[in-house]
């Protein structure tokens, strides 16, 4: 489409510099280029279009005077219930061209149970095994010698939703995918999310236990190892290595260093930035006590050394 098409779809200001650009994507800011629609949700974004030229920048209306004057621009009410909106038609028009060439690649020595569905635009390497009732959706690549036990789900939209004036949810479209490495085990009843514009990324040697749930941008390092029913919230990077016992939780946008042991049941809710093991256990309360309860927690240890400081 061109530029003024998108006002369309979603209402906005619109300043054009180059009304022949044709878009032809959705992107994030690290991956976008020429044809591509980027929208910027957060001020930390607006230093990375200083110099450089994308197809169409939707931002906030509030932002209106941070943006220089060689790109496109729309200014929005609501960046998110744009993104919404616009990622459905893009869904859509996708699906209608993408369905008349429906096509996926499968390698040698590849076994499948029962029930198995392979969406479009799939590609499976050499020696892959799918268990039972396995689905692997739309733009998914999976490596060599790799292990997908039954029921798993690989390549489902992920959880990610906006807020119209109505206090209404709208759901927003995934146009990413899922790439999983080489030397992967996945066990049964595992759910992973395709990434909203760039892919979920599972590397090489990484083995995920039974009931795991990976949400939509999540990269997790080279032979990390997910032990059952942890959940990870979208947009985490697992470092290598990592070990993540039973029934732990990973908010969203959590960073982890190589070399990470979390144990069971953990809540983890800021970043690790060394390797180590790791302990986040709390009853649960109101957050408001919680924080404060928290806050006293960190400080034991010096509480303790002044206690012994006076007792002298």
């Amino acid at each position: 489409m061109k530029v003024k098409e998108v006002t369309n779809i979603i209402n906005g200001e619109i300043f054009v510099k180059n009304s022949n650009v044709i878009l032809t994507n959705i992107s994030s800011p690290e991956n976008s280029n020429e044809e591509s629609i980027v929208f910027i949700f957060n001020k930390k974004y607006l230093s990375s279009f200083a110099k450089k030229k994308v197809g169409l920048i939707v931002a906030s209306s509030s932002l209106k005077n941070f943006f220089s004057d060689h790109n496109n621009i729309l200014l929005v009410d609501n960046p998110y219930l744009s993104f919404a909106r616009l990622s459905f038609f893009f869904e859509n028009q996708f699906l209608s061209t993408f369905n008349k060439n429906k096509s996926f690649k499968v390698g040698s020595n590849f076994i499948s149970g029962k029930n198995t569905f392979i969406d479009n635009n799939v590609i499976l390497g050499d020696n892959v095994c799918l268990g039972n009732n396995v689905s692997i959706h739309k733009n998914v690549i999976i490596g060599n010698d790799v292990k997908i036990d039954s029921g798993s789900v690989i390549g489902s939209e992920g959880f990610g939703n906006a807020i119209d004036d109505d206090s209404k949810w709208v759901h927003i479209t995934h146009l990413g995918g899922v790439r999983i490495g080489n030397n992967v085990a996945i066990g049964a009843n595992v759910t992973i999310d395709r990434g909203t514009l760039d892919n979920t990324v599972i590397s090489n040697g990484v083995i995920i236990d039974n009931l795991v749930h990976i949400a939509h941008n999540v990269i997790i390092g080279e032979n990390t190892a997910i032990a059952a029913k942890v959940g990870i919230a979208g947009s985490c990077k697992i470092g290598k290595r990592n070990m993540i016992g039973g029934m732990v939780g990973i908010v969203d946008h959590i960073n982890t260093a190589d070399d990470v042991i979390i144990s069971a049941t953990s809540t983890v809710n800021k970043d690790i930035k060394e390797s180590g093991a790791y302990t986040g256990i709390m009853p649960i309360s109101k957050h408001a006590n919680w924080k404060r309860i928290a806050f006293w927690i960190t400080k034991l240890d010096k509480i303790v050394e002044f206690i012994n400081f006076r007792k002298r």
